[in-house]
């Protein structure tokens, strides 16, 4: 081993291969954490809009049901509402030799393998908060209806990119369709 090789810095964590060569998790967008944000606290508004209502309307007279349910329903979103960040960072993909790894999920992990001689469509959807924020949803269509893959919060770039790779990836791999 030469002098040089001994004195050179260790590679920072970042900058270091992964042993085994094994990819690292691409991740989405972070600003998809505040569409997933904004998206949950809509729905807590709109909870919170109909408890009011009803509670209005009533005179403050009630059913129990409702006030019951409706706050506890609200609480459940405001809770899911604050693990959209956490909830946004679980999501990541790889592209292996030969298929597409995506993954999803906290409490849940979903990891889906899909082959890319399997790929029939690659789909880019782009909804009006998406849009705004320059994001988009890859959407996977593959024979078997199981499989089922969306990779939001993409940003449009990287969505058209990466859907022009799979597809070429796709049509020199097809596998008997």
């Amino acid at each position: 081993m030469n002098e040089e090789a001994k004195n050179a810095p260790a590679p920072s964590s970042e900058s270091a291969v992964p042993p085994n060569d094994v990819p690292a998790w691409q991740r989405v967008s972070s600003a998809y954490a505040w569409a997933d944000l904004a998206i949950n606290l809509l729905l807590v508004l709109a909870v919170v809009a109909a408890l009011v209502i009803v509670l209005v309307a009533t005179s403050g007279d009630a059913p129990l049901p409702p006030r019951i349910i409706l706050p506890i329903v609200a609480a459940a979103l405001l809770v899911n509402a604050l693990f959209a960040f956490r909830r946004v960072r679980a999501i990541g993909y790889i592209l292996r030799e030969d298929d597409l790894l995506f993954r999803r999920g906290i409490m849940f992990e979903r990891i889906v393998a899909v082959p890319y001689g399997r790929l029939q469509l690659v789909d880019i959807t782009r909804g009006p908060l998406l849009r705004a924020l320059g994001l988009a949803t890859l959407k996977f269509v593959t024979a078997s209806a199981a499989t089922g893959v969306q990779l939001p919060g993409l940003r449009n770039e990287d969505a058209e990119a990466l859907r022009d790779r799979l597809v070429a990836l796709a049509e020199t791999r097809r596998s008997g369709l």
